[in-house]
């Protein structure tokens, strides 16, 4: 953002604060230095008076649109803004009709599109031949991951630069200028305006909107009269794209590595978002068979009670059956030797094929089934002295394999005792005396 305008500039006072604090410089603009500075890659192009087509990734409020025309102004090339959520077909051919015939005069056109990945596959190739031969220097902003939104070949085409959302240093500078343009501290306690930071979260436009809502009130404003007055601004999370994953990836990870602290917090961000909590319910049973198996066999009937407690209750009730699920998926021991194990069998029944189990284990409810052999020798382990007759349940001539491989940790480490016996049993060996016996 840029400082205040000297006396010798004009203000309008009528204009939203944010547009009368539109940077001039992307030396002005705050929070987005890692790309901008002098020694930073775009920072580098516009220096050598250079530009490469582009995607500017980052949330609501980070500069997107600013950086574009700022680099339209300190490039000397014509400014062509477009939005992918009102432009057809008929706009591109315009727009491109246009640099071809600037170019023929010999200027450029930077070319930007806001809301990128809101064009289809067909339209983002129309770019591809203009953007190829320097027709356009194409500047996209998109709040969405690009990887998922945009085409290969135009990714090809393209750099991404990634914008970070306002960190409390960049938002405090925006509060300063504003203060300056406008003449007077804003009628906050140190208290409320750390508030109003918090309440921004991380988008300097919204700032700057609330900010003009603060000017306003009577001083001193605290925090509950801010409260008040002011909108707090939803957090980002869309249920359907990148945030929608990337925050059930951090729920599942916080419980994999047995952090309950976290793993609350990240439940709640989601639920505060908006996210639907039978999904959670869904994604922590899954976690419960994945990630602790027969760690803690009780782990899987503690998230499907949460899904049924809150499938009765519904919200907010029945969040807290969810988040009691968390804590107890988050401290329970975690093994993996179920997953493995049967991902492993899967791949050796898929290169085996159709063989048959071994005759011995086979029923035999028919005189010709008896005279085949089925069930021929069959020991019934019950019955037997341990309670394990060693038998091979395997197919004829596939070797033994060991799938399952438990952990020492929570139940599995009885179960690994367990396996041992049974294996020094099976070999005709003296078992050795344990706590599984």
């Amino acid at each position: 953002m840029s400082e205040a305008p000297s006396l010798f500039d004009v203000d309008d006072a009528s204009r939203p604060l944010a547009d009368r604090l539109r940077p001039r410089t992307l030396h002005d603009v705050v929070g987005q230095d890692h790309v901008l500075a002098a020694d930073a890659p775009i920072g580098r192009m516009v220096d050598a008076q250079r530009l490469i087509s582009m995607v500017l990734w980052g949330p609501p409020g980070s500069g997107k649109t600013t950086i574009a025309r700022l680099l339209a102004e300190q490039t000397d090339l014509a400014f062509e803004p477009l939005s992918a959520t009102f432009a057809g077909v008929a706009d591109l051919r315009r727009v491109f009709q246009a640099a071809q015939r600037r170019r023929e005069l010999g200027q450029g056109t930077l070319l930007f599109v806001d809301e990128i990945h809101r064009f289809n596959r067909a339209q983002q190739d129309s770019f591809l031949p203009f953007v190829e031969d320097g027709t356009v220097v194409l500047v996209g902003a998109t709040t969405e991951n690009p990887s998922f939104e945009l085409n290969g070949a135009l990714l090809s085409r393209t750099q991404v630069f990634v914008l970070k959302r306002l960190d409390d240093v960049a938002l405090r500078t925006l509060i300063t200028r504003a203060e300056a343009l406008i003449g007077e501290l804003l009628p906050l306690t140190e208290e409320a305006r750390q508030a109003l930071i918090a309440m921004a979260d991380g988008d300097g436009r919204y700032l700057l909107n609330m900010i003009e809502q603060v000017h306003a009130l009577p001083a001193p404003v605290d925090p509950a009269a801010l409260a008040a007055a002011v909108q707090k601004r939803a957090p980002l999370y869309d249920k359907a794209q990148e945030g929608h994953y990337n925050l059930i990836s951090a729920l599942h990870k916080s419980m994999r590595g047995s952090d309950p602290d976290a793993a609350l917090y990240w439940l709640a961000r989601m639920l505060e978002g908006g996210e639907d909590p039978l999904f959670i319910a869904r994604r922590i049973t899954r976690f419960a068979t994945e990630d602790i198996g027969m760690a803690d066999p009780n782990a899987v009937q503690q998230a499907l009670a949460a899904w049924d407690v809150y499938d009765r209750l519904g919200s907010p009730e029945g969040e807290l059956a969810i988040a009691q699920a968390v804590i107890y998926l988050a401290t329970a021991p975690k093994s993996i030797g179920v997953y493995r194990g049967f991902t492993k069998a899967r791949a050796a029944a898929k290169r085996t094929g159709s063989l048959m189990p071994p005759a011995h284990i086979l029923n035999a409810p028919t005189r010709l089934m008896k005279d085949l052999g089925y069930g021929d020798g069959y020991q019934y382990d019950p019955d037997t002295e341990t309670g394990f007759s060693g038998a091979n349940y395997f197919p004829d001539g596939m070797p033994r394999q060991t799938f399952y491989e438990p952990t020492t940790g929570g139940y599995e480490r009885a179960i690994t005792e367990r396996l041992r016996h049974w294996a020094q049993l099976r070999h005709g060996d003296t078992p050795l005396q344990s706590d599984a016996d």
